[in-house]
């Protein structure tokens, strides 16, 4: 089966902004299958490369092309909802046909969204499902989602993965949710510097290949800086005889440093941490029976817990289901129906919204990170220069001046940790913190978590933000029902897997017994020792040692392929040469599964051999 030609694909994208490049080069191309998922640092230029991409965004040089027929969906990070009044009006926008409305209304349902709602009040999760709902149900071939998980709860963030995965449409992704990347992608492609380099793998292997690429990159440049050098050792001794026979190696020599100079190194990464208060007392919090209710609706109840100094704690659960309440009533914000709270001694408290409050509208970003009073940043008890102090969040000392309200999103919620981390705390509570946040900015966080000396309540929908930072979970299970987990995420749902196990497995002996009128146990036949299998053949013994060098060979003849095919022109300049290549590719995939396979029953065999002997 040969591969099919790509249906869309951009090439040698070049776009400047002001007067600094954004894009220099970016390439991409897209087949029928792909899952790809688009990486960079905040400011790198995915969300203009997915304009570009969806022929909303015009490019100073380049190529775009996309097949004819070929239907394209673009979610962006702030759709635009004017015009409209009620969730159906934007939805079935467009929508021709019946059996993509009847989509349309069945996505709404799965996301509990009501048809006939008023756009205006709808808060930020429900304007996202919303937004996923148009761009969805007409099933475009080509679906480019920037940042959708943004805003969403856990519930509907894999109600989103489970409907991907049903959904016969090429994706372009954008996101900061690694778990997300990981469920959803087959393809990885970093933008970075401008430039796009591809990995054909899922996410999660992105960071060890990101990192081999930096230090290939470094080597690279310390052999051109040897070769500069070596060249102008020549100049200085060697060149004064022999000046005019030599006037092209002086031209190589000055070309060498001009490919120096114009070489954009890596970016730094952020540097801070966050500034220690006073030691708070050894109990933090400590609740008993607090409930809460909104008119008809327990929002808490009974919940009883002890935060001890140095915990780290995640609150999940559905929008609306009561996290930012339960988090306000544990600092004492928020007073309970019924039930006590106790505060620990010496607490001081700092607190990260994701409403972003605290910075004023007509602020700059100076002014935000002094404010609004002299150049100076206060960090405690010494202060800092509020161009250094920005350097270490990633923002030009020309951006000091830059209203505050222009930021992207990315660039807001650098500047609301910057301007949080000032503050000397010992319990840090945190409110939807990674949304916008690009991968290494998450690391850094992640790590300021870890060391972090006090104590640490955060709010998020990060599946993987949640594992690696926290040590315990208070989960929503509904109807004000909240229950504690020990561990991350991903330990709250093995934990819940076992209970629901556990209830199944006794009702299931309940119903037996019933029916029965006593306990019965599974009888299990044990199986008869079997004969000892011998020796392997020689033949067998043969294969076992050649089939592993197969395997990488055709591993080799796959990645040499599927670079080939990665290039958008290969099929616009050659479409033979294309076809060769996409039956080659195919030819050497079917033929690794089989000796995988065969490899896999020889050494099954053997294992057997020696364990029967």
């Amino acid at each position: 089966m040969s591969v099919a030609p790509p249906i869309l694909y951009i090439q040698d994208v070049h776009l400047t902004h002001g007067v600094a490049p954004l894009l220099e080069g970016a390439s991409l191309s897209v087949g029928r299958d792909d899952r790809i998922c688009l990486v960079g640092r905040n400011g790198s230029g995915k969300s203009t490369l997915m304009k570009i991409i969806a022929g909303l965004t015009d490019m100073d040089d380049g190529e775009r092309f996309v097949q004819p027929g070929i239907a394209i969906e673009y979610l962006a990070q702030d759709p635009d909802f004017s015009g409209y009044k009620s969730i159906g009006d934007y939805v079935l926008k467009g929508l021709l046909n019946n059996e993509d409305k009847q989509r349309a209304f069945q996505i709404m349902a799965d996301l509990h969204l009501n048809p006939e709602a008023a756009i205006a009040p709808l808060s930020g999760g429900e304007r996202r499902r919303t937004a996923l709902a148009k761009v969805m149900a007409p099933q475009p071939e080509v679906l480019l989602l920037d940042e959708p998980t943004n805003h969403l709860d856990l519930p509907a963030i894999e109600w989103l993965e489970t409907a991907l995965h049903q959904l016969n449409s090429a994706l372009i992704l954008v996101s900061h949710d690694r778990r997300f990347l990981s469920n959803m992608a087959n393809t990885t492609i970093w933008l970075d510097r401008g430039k796009t380099r591809i990995m054909r793998k899922n996410f999660r292997h992105f960071e060890d290949w990101r990192d081999t690429e930096l230090a290939r990159e470094e080597e690279e440049q310390h052999k051109l800086d040897r070769k500069i050098a070596r060249e102008e050792d020549w100049v200085r001794y060697g060149v004064t005889a022999r000046r005019k026979r030599n006037v092209k190696r002086m031209a190589d020599l000055m070309k060498l440093r001009q490919q120096r100079r114009d070489h954009r190194g890596p970016e730094g990464g952020m540097e801070a941490s966050i500034v220690a208060g006073e030691r708070s007392g050894k109990l933090v919090v400590k609740a008993d029976k607090l409930t809460k209710s909104f008119g008809d609706k327990p929002v808490v109840r009974n919940f009883s817990t002890q935060v001890k100094r140095g915990a780290r704690i995640g609150l999940v659960g559905a929008n609306g289901a009561g996290k930012t309440t339960l988090l306000k009533m544990l600092l004492g914000e928020l007073e309970p129906d019924s039930g006590q709270l106790r505060l620990g001694k010496n607490l001081t408290p700092l607190v990260l919204d994701q409403k972003r409050s605290g910075i004023k509208k007509n602020w700059t970003i100076k002014d935000a990170l002094t404010d609004g009073a002299g150049d100076q940043v206060p960090l405690g008890e010494e202060t800092m220069h509020v161009i250094g102090y920005m350097r270490n969040f990633l923002f030009h000392p020309s951006q000091m001046r830059t209203p505050a309200h222009i930021l992207s999103g990315g660039e807001q919620a650098r500047l609301l940790l910057a301007r949080g981390l000032r503050q000397p705390s010992n319990l840090l509570v945190m409110d939807e913190p990674t949304n916008d946040l690009d991968l290494e900015t998450l690391d850094l966080l992640q790590e300021m978590i870890s060391s972090y000396e006090g104590t640490v309540l955060l709010v998020s929908h990060d599946r993987d933000f949640l594992d690696r930072t926290v040590t315990t979970v208070f989960h929503s299970d509904g109807d004000g029902v909240w229950m504690e987990y020990a561990g991350g995420y991903s330990d709250m749902k093995t934990q819940q897997k076992r209970q629901a196990q556990a209830l199944a497995d006794k009702a299931s002996g309940e119903l037996r017994k019933e029916k029965t009128g006593t306990t019965s146990k599974p009888v299990s036949d044990k199986p008869k020792a079997e004969k000892p299998l011998g020796k392997m053949s020689y033949k067998h013994k043969f294969r076992l040692e050649k089939l592993p060098q197969e395997i990488v060979t055709l591993e080799e003849t796959i990645t040499q392929c599927e670079a080939g095919l990665a290039d958008p022109a290969l099929f616009a300049n050659d479409a033979a040469a294309f076809n060769v290549m996409a039956q080659s590719l195919e030819t050497a995939r079917q033929a690794l599964a089989a000796a995988e396979e065969e490899w896999l029953q020889l050494e099954m065999l053997r294992e057997e051999i020696e364990d029967s002997s």
